[in-house]
């Protein structure tokens, strides 16, 4: 049995900062690097982009990160656990394969690839077997939308990463597998774990859900002392150094910006907690309460007493489904009187708006600067005229393009017709952009079966 596993965050979602995978392989003794990409709304978007092109669906920019860090991953013995293939795992895999032979790495790198969360081509063989995929917030039926539905898949633990790594994958790309999966597969693989070690799995989930947003766990994104944190231009991102016992400590590489603490900790531990009682992963529920946590040292936070429970019986299953159209449009007035400017400007667009009979769901106006982020609270007790400048910024959305195209062009014209003072038409005409929703269900687990393959470079 391995004694310690050192697990290092590269990614925390799709966008995340290039340099942080390259940082984590040369910065320091790791064993695994774990990434992830992947966040409800990604998924619709990579199935538009498949549907445009078979061979795309997955996170583009993954292939030429790896292509930058693969040989020192094969010199080092690293192994790279991820959800960047997206709807599409399969491409991602061959696509990552023919770098690794034009990288002269051909028979050096095995691809692990999970797939099985994809239900998209079942949902109507789903739901003629009385699987209704009942909205978790509002109680509808998915019948109501199917018609619209872009995307739909089973989040996947972390036993199918598990296999892939016991066949000696030294990559492993998946599509929906969970976020803190990423993390708990290489601690269930390197000691040994059965599926019912219910506490060493919630352990590793709790791990896993530490580092899972990147730097957020090392002094990214900080509420508390953010100013203190010191270098953040250089920051590290956060490794988990666990045992068998299912005890682990969070650090980072030595001379790295940014900063490990309790706190810090603590913070991203509430980070889409919801009941702290019972955090429900496919591998196990998680009791948040009992987690402890423990300044072992600079930068590093020990972790312990971790209780889990069984799994539930059932998978989360994210369907993404087009809603409608909005579009946002802004303009920024300067003092005098920017604040009263702004208002007038609102009033002045939504008059014109209803002259036009225009069918809207929703208008919505912000004071960027002024009431924005924390609405009348945020205004309560400041001197409207001693605003400097103010961001007017009026979104719309309708379940029909036309009237959304139109509003796009009824910006533009108060730089000229509307109150003075204009200094910025942020961004041009506004753009018309597709609604994609959000719908939250549960499925049976045994309707859902991974499926585990490799790939040779």
């Amino acid at each position: 049995m391995t004694r310690r596993v050192r697990i290092a965050a590269g990614q925390g979602f799709w966008g995340d900062w290039l340099e942080a995978p390259y940082r984590q392989v040369t910065g320091g003794p790791i064993d695994y690097l774990m990434m992830d990409y992947l966040a409800e709304v990604t998924m619709s978007i990579m199935q538009k982009q498949r549907s445009r092109d078979p061979s795309a669906g997955y996170a583009r920019d993954f292939v030429p990160l790896m292509e930058r860090i693969l040989p020192l991953i094969v010199e080092r013995g690293v192994r790279v656990t991820t959800n960047a293939g997206g709807v599409n795992p399969r491409a991602c895999a061959e696509a990552l394969a023919a770098t690794a032979r034009r990288l002269g790495l051909g028979g050096k790198v095995t691809i692990g690839v999970v797939t099985g969360d994809d239900l998209l081509s079942r949902l109507d063989e789903l739901l003629s077997r009385g699987h209704t995929l009942t909205n978790l917030d509002t109680g509808r039926p998915l019948q109501d939308v199917r018609d619209r539905v872009q995307s739909a898949n089973a989040y996947l633990g972390a036993w199918p990463v598990v296999d892939a790594l016991r066949q000696g994958a030294t990559v492993v790309v998946t599509g929906r597998v969970t976020d803190t999966g990423l993390t708990l597969a290489p601690m269930a693989h390197a000691f040994g774990w059965s599926a019912d070690a219910w506490d060493l799995l919630a352990a590793g989930t709790v791990a896993g859900h530490i580092i899972e947003c990147g730097a957020q766990a090392s002094g990214g994104n900080c509420l508390i002392g953010w100013e203190r944190i010191p270098d953040l231009a250089n920051v590290g991102y956060p490794i988990v150094d666990a045992g068998p016992d299912g005890t682990f400590e969070v650090g980072k590489h030595p001379r790295t910006g940014g900063r490990v603490t309790v706190a810090g900790v603590t913070e991203q531990l509430l980070y889409e907690m919801g009941d702290p009682r019972a955090y429900i992963t496919p591998d196990c529920v998680a009791d948040f309460t009992s987690i402890r946590l423990q300044q072992a040292g600079r930068d590093r936070v020990r972790v312990s007493g971790v209780r889990g429970r069984p799994a539930t019986d059932r998978l989360k299953v994210s369907i993404a489904y087009s809603y409608g159209y909005k579009a946002v449009g802004t303009l920024v007035y300067a003092w005098p009187d920017a604040v009263r400017k702004a208002r007038l400007a609102d009033r002045v667009l939504r008059q014109r708006l209803a002259d036009l009979e225009l069918q809207f769901e929703a208008v919505h106006t912000e004071l960027v600067g002024f009431d924005a982020t924390h609405g009348r609270l945020g205004s309560r007790g400041v001197d409207e005229a001693a605003v400097p400048e103010v961001q007017l910024r009026v979104g719309v959305r309708a379940r029909e393009r036309a009237p959304v195209e139109r509003f796009t062009r009824e910006i533009a014209p108060l730089i000229l017709n509307g109150p003075p003072s204009v200094t910025g038409f942020a961004g041009g005409r506004p753009k018309v952009e597709e609604i994609v929703a959000y719908w939250p269900a549960l499925i049976d687990k045994r309707e859902v079966t991974p499926c585990v393959e490799l790939v040779t470079a």
